[in-house]
């Protein structure tokens, strides 16, 4: 526990203040070696799956599961998790902190799917590709 005990610890005004934790959907759309991990149950994946067109990719691991499945989440990515409301996407944030993911690397998607829909527009997903292919 003393483990958790730290990382509490390090949770101060500075961290919460400066939104070290999160990151909104459009700025992970446009991280480069990022994934999204979808912590909503198999029900609400099969009801509204996500499925992108562009470089990255979306993991269903519903919040039960990542226990047994964390070998699945790769730590040398920028990882945006994500649920309906918030709650999950933050028991595994701090879960994955416990085991070693870098605080570099994790983010919780700010406002979670909510958020993240609306960034999925055609338009929208038009001029991050463009984006993307201008920069190459």
């Amino acid at each position: 526990m003393k483990e958790l005990d730290d990382l509490l610890r390090s949770m101060d005004l500075d961290f919460f203040g400066n939104g070290k934790h999160k990151i909104k959907p459009s700025c992970h759309l446009t991280s480069e070696n990022a994934i999204f991990l979808d912590v909503r149950s198999k029900e609400e994946f099969e009801t509204l799956a996500i499925s992108l067109y562009h470089h990255i990719p979306v993991v269903n691991i519903p919040v039960c599961e990542i226990p047994d499945r964390i070998d699945e989440i790769p730590k040398d990515k920028k990882i945006g998790i994500f649920c309906s409301s918030g709650t999950r996407s933050t028991m595994v944030y701090v879960y994955l902190r416990l085991h070693g993911f870098s605080a570099d690397n994790l983010r919780i998607l700010e406002g979670g799917y909510s958020a993240l829909i609306p960034e999925l527009t055609p338009g929208k997903i038009l001029s991050q590709i463009i984006s993307k292919r201008s920069s190459e």
